[in-house]
């Protein structure tokens, strides 16, 4: 401070360290299609903040068979298409929603598409995510819908961005349950920022469908005024049936409200590490806590089976499994890193407390940068950082 005239002056000079501001731990990027054309990313709060930037999900399709028993009464009502199967575009309203559904809080989205094919608009929406620095989770839950070596791939790809910037990490699912293949596919390189779940959820969801989505096809029996049966054939859409025939229609109605989506365990995963870093803290093991709005896994694994999805001894590739527990839910049992055979990363509560602690100290020191580079200045910064891992 150069004095131009005289007087009395105070200089105050800072003697104490700033201190470490920690990182947000749990902000997920969902890479995926949307309804919206021409969607931007963008970061949300709500599923109504996903709603009105980037729609709702890809409408179902249905199929429903009606039989009459040959001696009178109810009809049978069938339902042969499959609601929603996993991977399908323009699902990820439904995992979003499934996202929310446990714990999550803030996090971004990616929209994708208008590339030649599904492997392109994810590593076009990868290449997007890069820019961005406040995710720390990635997911992208319609991927499983790729081949095998694609899914691999676009894992890498993932994988390599997580470790060359150092603050993120990835939720993968085992596409179609096949443990086998992701596990010779999925390589080598940057395991320990990542974590795979298995199998996928049958969530509490329902569908989203119209009347004209359903095609109901079969026949029904009525009583006339003379109180004989007779047989009417109906081959059309729900809707034509809302006025000729109610009772039917309320029937089929009914049928469809049972009808739930099954989606891969990913984002739910997503939801569950934010909900453990908000109660307990990002060194917690997202693990022996339920998951939320499921009806249960697609798959039953053993304590047998489980075995061989901890321990794989040739190259690690950990896979943690989701379990029904009688009178407990559906829990999360695993907490394992890619990199099951490292016994420094072999948990991802470690890995992921080390990107907090890496990524925080980072940002508190930029103040540093310009800094004379002499006792002082490292002074500041050892004290800084120090005081922050002792209240760890």
């Amino acid at each position: 401070m150069q004095l131009q005239t005289p007087g009395v002056y105070v200089q105050e000079i800072a003697t104490l360290p700033p201190s470490v501001a920690e990182v947000s731990t749990a902000i997920p990027a969902f890479i995926g299609y949307v309804e919206t054309a021409d969607a931007k990313p963008a970061r949300i709060s709500s599923i109504l903040e996903y709603r009105t930037l980037f729609g709702m999900a890809t409408l179902s399709k249905f199929g429903v068979r009606i039989a009459s028993p040959a001696q009178g009464g109810p009809a049978t009502i069938a339902v042969d298409a499959v609601a929603v199967p996993a991977g399908t575009k323009q699902t990820l309203f439904y995992s979003v929603s499934h996202y929310f559904m446990n714990g999550g809080g803030p996090c971004h989205i990616i929209p994708i598409g208008g590339e030649t094919n599904m492997k392109a608009d994810f590593a076009a929406g990868l290449t997007k995510l890069e820019a961005l620095d406040e995710p720390t989770i990635i997911v992208f839950p319609e991927a499983v819908a790729l081949s095998m070596d694609d899914y691999a791939e676009l894992a890498a790809a993932a994988l390599q961005q997580c470790n060359n910037l150092k603050d993120r990490f990835l939720v993968l699912d085992v596409p179609r349950g096949d443990v086998v293949a992701f596990r010779q596919k999925i390589g080598v390189d940057y395991l320990s920022y990542g974590a795979a779940y298995h199998p996928y959820l049958t969530t509490t969801i329902n569908p989203l469908f119209t009347d004209d989505d359903v095609d109901v096809t079969g026949t029904v029996k009525t009583v006339d005024n003379g109180g004989e049966f007779k047989e009417k054939s109906i081959d059309g859409k729900l809707s034509s049936l809302r006025q000729t025939d109610t009772e039917i229609y309320n029937r089929i109605k009914e049928t469809l409200a049972r009808e739930r989506v099954v989606l891969p365990a990913s984002p739910a995963i997503a939801g569950v590490y934010a909900r453990v870093d908000r109660d307990r803290g990002v060194w917690k093991a997202p693990a022996g806590v339920g998951v939320v709005g499921v009806v249960g896994p697609v798959d039953r694994i053993t304590d047998a089976q489980q075995e061989t999805l901890n321990i794989d001894p040739s190259a690690g590739k950990s896979i943690n499994a989701i379990r029904e527990f009688t009178g407990r839910g559906t829990l999360i049992w695993g907490t394992r890193t890619l990199a099951g055979n490292d016994n420094e990363w072999r948990y991802v509560p470690v890995r992921r407390l080390f990107i907090t602690i890496e990524e925080s100290a980072k940002k508190a020191s930029a103040f540093a940068v310009f800094e004379p580079n002499d006792a002082t200045t490292w002074l500041k910064v050892k004290g800084m950082i120090e005081s922050y891992l002792y209240s760890l």
